[in-house]
């Protein structure tokens, strides 16, 4: 087994740099899946999704992200962390390589700021690899909240690297579109992004935080940018989960 895998520099960028290939053509290997599993709960994993995971010989992910589908698991788990993810997908790509079949799960649904972990998986493994998309947390945020996708920004600050391009779309939109925000734990959560839309004119606008969403301890907070931001100073970290969305109504 080799060391560790070496990422590319931006993996996000190196998922989304060209289509998918057409199943079937351009190679002999079979692929490999990247399965969004929702926000968590089982109801709210695809039928497809579950079979790629029920299927594998091999199911990579974090441990946290695995642990929520162990049971539909019949193969081996590779589960890793921050520290170790290099190491568990050369592992991951060793079992490829010499036949196995493998599935990576991801929360929600990949095309929604899981592009950095496609990406990591992609550059892993010597086999094509399929996202089958899953029910994100974003969509359940917008029933919630009852905003329309097609009248909603939808920025994701839940990645590594810089993000001061997606909180420059926020301040532009915002008033004018319905804003869907996944806060980055823990430097950039519902308060300290609230204070920053409010200091770039935004007028005080309705905000809902959604925690843990479609989970028995879900819980929405009914707020405004400025009661959030408000926030900011008086209170030591965050109130919310990590596990939140921010949206706030135009």
């Amino acid at each position: 087994m080799t060391d560790g895998v070496e990422f590319p520099d931006d993996p996000g960028a190196f998922a989304a740099d060209r289509p998918e290939a057409v199943a079937g053509v351009g190679s002999e290997r079979d692929p490999v899946y990247a399965v969004g599993i929702g926000p968590g709960t089982p109801e709210y994993l695809t039928r497809r999704g579950e079979r790629a995971i029920r299927e594998a010989d091999v199911v990579v992910g974090f441990e946290t992200v695995v642990g929520f589908v162990a049971d539909g698991i019949t193969g081996e788990t590779l589960t890793c962390g921050y520290d170790d993810e290099p190491a568990v997908l050369a592992a991951f790509a060793d079992r490829v390589r010499a036949g196995e079949s493998g599935t990576a799960v991801l929360m929600g649904d990949p095309n929604h700021s899981g592009y950095q972990f496609v990406g990591k998986v992609e550059s892993a493994v010597d086999a094509p690899v399929r996202v089958i998309p899953g029910i994100s947390s974003l969509q359940i945020a917008a029933s919630r909240a009852r905003t329309p996708m097609e009248e909603t920004t939808f920025v994701t600050l839940h990645k590594s690297g810089p993000i001061e391009s997606d909180l420059d779309r926020l301040e532009r939109d915002v008033g004018d579109r319905h804003l869907l925000v996944l806060p980055r734990p823990f430097d950039w959560m519902p308060e300290r992004i609230a204070g920053r839309l409010l200091e770039s004119g935004a007028s005080d606008h309705e905000a809902l935080v959604c925690e843990r969403l479609t989970h028995d301890d879900e819980a929405i907070t009914h707020t405004s940018l400025s009661e959030l931001a408000a926030d900011v100073d008086s209170r030591e970290g965050t109130a919310f989960s990590d596990l939140s969305v921010l949206v706030v109504r135009r």
